[in-house]
């Protein structure tokens, strides 16, 4: 089980950088397009192939990461 704040400190943006998106521990590697390869079902093996800088805890990162920009209020009645 990973810690959240470890997590989500490995996710980077800095102005200038891939246009100030969101990116891994400062490489030019984006949240957006890590997301998007798991969307379009390339496995974490295959993906940590093509970038092998990349720990598993980055991939871990990017899914927290996106989780925790979907929450939205709750509203009771």
């Amino acid at each position: 089980m990973y810690n959240q704040a470890t997590l989500l400190a490995r996710i980077t943006q800095t102005p200038g950088k891939c246009g100030g998106r969101p990116c891994i521990r400062e490489m030019r590697i984006r949240v957006s397009d890590i997301l998007e390869m798991l969307g379009l079902g390339v496995s974490r093996d295959e993906i940590m192939a093509d970038f092998p800088d990349l720990e598993p805890e980055d991939i871990q990162a990017c899914l927290l990461f996106a989780a925790k920009r979907t929450e939205f209020p709750r509203l009771s009645a």
